[in-house]
């Protein structure tokens, strides 16, 4: 216990860190996972070679290679950013190619002739999409995203090797000041776990609400 009592502000400072990487790089993902679903159903050839494009390249990329892809890697191109916003684009990048496949199968749930009784009436694609398909989708991929979330926030960890303040590297100046490593990564697991249960506490009423019946 006195490990967590005597740095209380440590382990606070690194929670938020991971609270906040969690936050923004989960709306960056469903962002560009729900673009990039509807990019992968859309009338448009080229759009729906840019979404498959998207998602296989980075459902099959390691997470850590693309850290180092963005770190690396966007400085040459003359994109300089905090080391914050570089995890936060990894991040949100990676996980919305997981995110697009759940809406995508949400999508397929939902009857085509939803979508065709939707263009004779005349509207667009967008319209379609928008006002008919995903709401009736969005209820069936709720859980499915906030997995995809949960493991987000576990991903996160990663981001601490690239000089982002998180969770998991408090272990490192708590190890240097001679603490025991197992009581200093007890309290980080509490830490992880008292996000990812928020995280599916929020889903849990979200699919209470919106979920389909079963």
């Amino acid at each position: 216990m006195n490990v967590l009592l005597d740095n209380l502000s440590l382990y606070g400072e690194g929670l938020l860190g991971t609270v906040e990487l969690t936050v923004y790089a989960s709306l960056l993902a469903l962002a560009l996972g729900f673009l990039m679903a509807a990019f992968r159903v859309a009338p448009v050839g080229s759009l729906r070679a840019f979404g498959t494009a998207w998602v296989t390249v980075l459902r099959n990329t390691p997470l850590t290679l693309l850290f180092f892809a963005v770190v690396l890697g966007l400085p040459r191109f003359g994109l300089v950013l905090p080391f914050k916003l570089f995890a936060i684009l990894a991040l949100g990048c990676y996980t919305s190619a997981f995110i697009c496949e759940a809406v995508r199968s949400g999508i397929n749930t939902v009857p085509v002739g939803q979508g065709e009784a939707a263009r004779s009436l005349g509207m667009t694609f967008p319209q379609t999409l928008g006002d008919i398909v995903l709401p009736q989708a969005f209820r069936s991929v709720i859980p499915p995203i906030g997995s995809t979330l949960i493991a987000l926030a576990k991903n996160s960890a990663i981001a601490g090797a690239f000089s982002v303040v998180e969770l998991l590297g408090v272990y490192k100046p708590l190890n240097e000041m001679g603490y025991s490593i197992i009581w200093t990564f007890v309290w980080i697991a509490v830490g992880y776990l008292l996000v990812t249960l928020t995280i599916s506490a929020i889903f849990n009423v979200l699919e209470k609400r919106f979920g389909v019946a079963r």
